[in-house]
């Protein structure tokens, strides 16, 4: 990996969102190993981690904040770590350089339509961030207004303008919120230019994003990491899968193709109908989804003596809960495949696995985000032969079970 990648930020500082940024890429990529195995190591062999060859503007999603700053000048950026005063922002080197672009202009279009900023002191002011996402694989582009108020006076003249600098926007949507507080998107939106979504393609599947969807952030390396994760599965087209913490439905989907069934759970309904409105798009007939808790869920399969045969476990950085590993223990799927974006969870979730009868086959970390300390992992854990096996699982209908 080249020094090139050794590059100042003049936002280092005040941002504090690129911890690594002053070391070359390859002494990140020498540090994060150094950290896996120390947390993972005595779990078994960690391989050398799979870093990124271009590991700059990585970042499909962009996120800026509006406001003052003491001269009543507006700015846009990001949030200094643990305050809302916000680091102006032009660039960033592991931003999407054309969200960035787009921000930029909408920031300089301010003064000639007229639009305040949000002041959250005073509560008035109008638009409070923009939000913008890409498609890596498509190059659709959504760009997300969230302001405090739906009136919005002069929105043709200002879409027509934004259109005519930007025509590589797919879409643009207004989202209200009007609350105080951290949230970012309000709960009512609406759709001003475009389909309101818009799609990229992942392992050959096309999925839908939208304002509120969670889909990875750096494509580029999810598909390293979605790759990994159904080579470590060694799915052969027989097994009945559970995906947990499934979100919009991005690894089931991409497992269906091999395995037999695929099942997935997600407490976020929003996600849980952006994953079958994915099943839809790719005509995936084998795959289910449930709008519920991952841990209760699996408590009823176990109470019902059923058991997946592979379970996909994806939760968010606090790791897993322990109702959940308790219920993944007593249906003791053959293999778990456990991602984790935090491998001190990690580690801590898979001690309790141990305990319960499995094994540490593999473990990979992946660089999902370059220049920060963060640290993506894969492993695999299979059970021991002593467990007892249980019969097949099949579609529960508590909670609801969604079929496309």
């Amino acid at each position: 990996m080249s020094e090139e990648y050794n590059i100042p930020c003049p936002h280092h500082r005040q941002c504090g969102g690129c911890q690594l940024q002053n070391l070359p890429y390859e002494q990140q990529l020498i540090y994060k190993q150094r950290e896996a195995v120390k947390i993972l190591g005595s779990l078994g062999h960690v391989e050398d981690i799979i870093g990124m060859e271009e590991p700059l503007h990585y970042r499909n999603k962009v996120h800026a904040a509006f406001g003052l700053d003491r001269r009543r000048k507006v700015i846009s950026g990001i949030y200094r770590p643990g305050s809302h005063a916000i680091v102006p922002v032009d660039q960033c080197m592991i931003e999407d350089e054309t969200a960035d672009r787009i921000i930029l202009s909408i920031r300089k279009m301010l003064p000639e339509f007229k639009i305040q900023v949000y002041d959250e002191l005073s509560g008035s002011g109008w638009l409070r961030h923009v939000l913008v996402k890409r498609g890596f694989a498509t190059g659709e582009v959504m760009v997300v207004l969230v302001a405090a108020s739906p009136i919005f006076k002069l929105q043709k003249p200002f879409l027509k303008k934004l259109l005519e600098l930007h025509p590589e926007i797919s879409t643009v949507i207004l989202n209200i919120n009007d609350r105080f507080g951290p949230v970012v998107l309000g709960r009512r939106e609406k759709v001003m230019y475009g389909s309101g979504y818009i799609e990229d393609k992942l392992l050959g599947m096309r999925f839908r994003i939208s304002p509120s969807s969670f889909y990875q952030i750096n494509p580029v390396q999810t598909e390293k990491l979605y790759s990994l994760a159904l080579d470590f599965a060694g799915l052969t087209g027989r097994e009945t899968v559970l995906d947990a913490y499934c979100g919009t439905g991005a690894i089931g989907l991409c497992a269906s193709a091999l395995a037999k069934q695929v099942i997935g759970v997600e407490i976020n309904r929003d996600a849980v109908q952006d994953a079958i409105a994915n099943a839809r798009l790719n005509g995936v007939k084998n795959c289910w989804f449930a709008a519920g808790d991952a841990g209760q869920y699996m408590e009823g399969l176990a109470a019902e003596g059923h058991r997946p045969d592979v379970v996909f476990m994806d939760p968010p950085r606090s790791g897993s809960d322990e109702r959940f590993l308790s219920s993944l223990i007593k249906t003791s799927p053959r293999k778990i495949v456990y991602i984790s974006c935090n491998i001190e969870t990690q580690r801590r979730d898979m001690d309790i696995l141990l305990r319960g009868g499995y094994r540490v086959e593999k473990l990979q970390p992946v660089d999902m985000f370059p220049f920060t300390k963060h640290i993506e992992s894969v492993a695999l854990l299979t059970r021991q032969p002593k467990v007892r096996e249980s019969s097949p699982v099949r579609p529960r209908h508590s909670p609801p079970l969604k079929r496309n």
